[in-house]
Formats: structure tokens, C-alpha cells, sequence
């Protein structure tokens, strides 16, 4: 039975983890995902653990639980730190979006708009 959560625990860590690198649509589509397929193993564990009795059973119980919760929680963390990196990406792209802008202010007439034009396609404006 731990063998069987420990693989399950890893198995959606490592879902989670791979979320990281997404954009935060992608980010909640996997922590969507992740967070259903937690639920699943976790009424498939605690359907194991019926077979049990006695402490065995409460033992496998709290065991499914802690699976459980511990697949979710890492599903919210790469979530947040996905939906952490995109606000950092975005922040540093319009940050540096408002230097070129402000750099082509030193400029004049078809010059400065070229130079503006450039920046608005360099940093997506």
C-alpha cells in the first residue's frame, strides 16, 4: 500500500512540476488536472483500505489522506509559482518596453516613430 501512494505522490509531483514552465492558462488546466486525478487516487486507495480492518485500516486510511493532500498542496505550489513567474516575465517586459519608449523620445519626426514602432514589436506593446 505505501509503495502504491509513494508512486502516486511522486507521479503528481512530478505532474505539477512540469506545469512551471506553461502560461497560467496551461497552469490551471494542470493544477485542474492534477487536483481530479489526486481525488480519483485517493477514492481508489481509501476503496483499498475497506478491505482492511482494525488500526491496518486506519493506518491506511490517514496514509491515503496524506497522499492525497500532499499531491494537492504541490499541485497549488507549481500552480503559484507558475501564475509568479508570468507576473515577473510581464512586469520586466513593460519595465523595459518604457526604457526603448522612453530612449526614442531623444529622437524626432520618422525616426522616433520608427524607433517606437521597433520597441512596440520588440517587448509586444
Amino acid at each position: 500500500m505505501k509503495k502504491i501512494i509513494a508512486t502516486i505522490v511522486f507521479g503528481l509531483g512530478a505532474l505539477g512540476m512540469q506545469s512551471a514552465g506553461f502560461a497560467a492558462d496551461s497552469a490551471k488546466a494542470t493544477y485542474k488536472a492534477t487536483t481530479k486525478q489526486a481525488d480519483i487516487d485517493y477514492k481508489v486507495a481509501k476503496a483499498k483500505c475497506d478491505e482492511q480492518k482494525g488500526n491496518d485500516k486506519d493506518v491506511c486510511l490517514k496514509e491515503a489522506k496524506a497522499a492525497h493532500t500532499t499531491a494537492v498542496s504541490n499541485a497549488k505550489a507549481a500552480r503559484k509559482t507558475t501564475d509568479a513567474r508570468k507576473d515577473a516575465a510581464a512586469d520586466k517586459n513593460d519595465a523595459n518596453y518604457a526604457a526603448a519608449k522612453e530612449k526614442c523620445d531623444a529622437l524626432k519626426g520618422d525616426a522616433k516613430d520608427s524607433c517606437i514602432n521597433t520597441a512596440r514589436t520588440q517587448y509586444k506593446q
